[in-house]
């Protein structure tokens, strides 16, 4: 039986991510009926259980593709569905849009286009621009991993090496009416940055992807640094008039899941306070201040007093220096255990919504009083680990990995710091 603080921790992030499921919320935000045909595509790591609720709810035909991580397929019986490679594109990828926008082709004005849209649809939505290679494209993704970008910066090179994303998708299904869905899993809900983007205008530039691939020093071919200089790689811009009859509307976000957790918290006898929902920053060092707040909270009784929980949400960065395993997630975490020192009293968490820390099987751990004390216990360095990046590993060791699975929605990274 776990702890009561650890117990209290697991529900809030259940309770987090019940508010993105999609059989719950998608509904009233469903589109009338077209005149002519409804086509339902998509992408991303909710787009099956957002493609199920559809089916089940629409009341009229309908077709269309969408495409998912492997594993995180659910059974539709009007949509094709296909899996592939996430968070490095694959050639699975590259059909999958090459299907989708088969599907668009030859719409009228009559027909709606459903776009449902959530985090990972960037790496699944992976058709290059004709004048870029796969290859170059999965090496520029791979450095861009390891950079330490923050989204918005890693989505707007997407973009503009992309025949699908940055707006070209809506692009491909003029005339037609196109109703995007969005779950957000980027801070601040930029929709544009949603997956990249593929139905919506594009406010970035060939411009601002060089100063990205400069900023982070990533190697990148000479042809794609031409192509972008010389701006033929652009995206559609808002204005465009490809974007007519366009609406976007984002059905669950990281702000939902946090107020959700919060209300649990506040079940179980607890004050909270809400740090943000758009945390950004090296995964690490946002420990760093989240253990500094907590601190303050335990011996000051500041901004709040005890028994609180603290509670934040957007996406950190890792810039990768070791050959360990784990996610931001587990960083965050055993960098929250080290600056905590087995501080009394004080239990956290940190989960990502989507269940996947990374390429691992956890979505993140728990961080206990004890835990740097058995870590030791058990010859572990944990220092050592975090400048590796074995969060993983280390996690494991002392068996306070959060395992649930593929949830089937994204909402960003969740985490809570129990105080009492």
């Amino acid at each position: 039986m776990p702890a009561p603080e650890k117990k209290l921790l697991l529900d809030m992030f259940q309770a987090a991510v019940a508010a993105a499921d999609p059989a719950r919320v998608i509904g009233k935000f469903l589109p009338k009926p077209p005149n002519g045909r409804t086509i339902v595509v998509g992408a991303g790591k909710a787009a099956a259980s957002m493609a199920q609720a559809v089916e089940k709810q629409w009341p009229t035909k309908l077709s269309g593709t969408i495409v998912v991580p492997a594993g995180n397929a659910l059974p539709l019986k009007h949509i094709n569905l296909i899996e592939a490679s996430h968070p490095v594109p694959d050639d699975a990828g590259m059909r999958a849009a090459n299907a989708i926008f088969a599907d668009v082709a030859g719409l009228t004005a009559d027909d709606l286009v459903i776009a449902l849209i959530s985090g990972g649809g960037s790496a699944l939505l992976s058709l290059p621009a004709p004048e870029i290679s796969a290859d170059d494209k999965r090496a520029l993704t791979r450095a861009l991993l390891r950079s330490g970008a923050a989204i918005h910066e890693f989505n707007t090179v997407r973009k503009h090496l992309s025949a699908i994303k940055g707006g070209r998708l809506a692009a491909a299904a003029r005339p037609a009416r196109v109703v995007t869905l969005l779950i957000s899993d980027v801070p601040g809900d930029d929709p544009t940055t949603i997956a990249s983007g593929p139905t919506l205008p594009d406010p970035t530039t060939c411009a601002d992807a060089l100063a990205v691939l400069k900023k982070y020093n990533i190697a990148t071919p000479a042809h794609i640094t031409a192509l972008l200089e010389q701006g033929k790689l652009e995206s559609p811009k808002p204005g465009d008039k490809c974007f007519d009859g366009c609406e976007s509307i984002t059905i669950a976000r990281a702000q939902d899941g946090l107020e959700a957790a919060a209300q649990v918290a506040r079940n179980a006898g607890y004050q909270t306070l809400i740090l943000g929902d758009a945390i950004e920053g090296e995964a690490r060092e946002v420990a760093k201040v989240h253990a500094g707040i907590a601190m303050q909270v335990r011996r000051h009784g500041q901004p709040t007093s005890t028994p609180c929980v603290l509670i934040s949400g957007g996406e950190t960065t890792v810039t990768i220096r070791g050959n360990g395993k784990g996610g931001r997630n587990g960083e965050f975490a055993l960098a929250l255990a080290i600056a905590l020192n087995d501080a009394p009293r004080i239990h956290g968490i940190c989960a990502g919504t989507d269940g996947i820390d990374g390429t691992e099987r956890n979505a993140g751990a728990v961080v206990t009083p004890d835990v740097i004390t058995r870590a030791r216990a058990l010859g572990l360095d944990p220092a050592a680990m975090l400048a590796n990046n074995d969060s993983f590993s280390f996690f494991e060791c002392t068996n306070d990995l959060v395992i649930s699975g593929p949830t089937l929605t994204n909402i960003n990274d969740f985490r809570a710091i129990v105080i009492n």
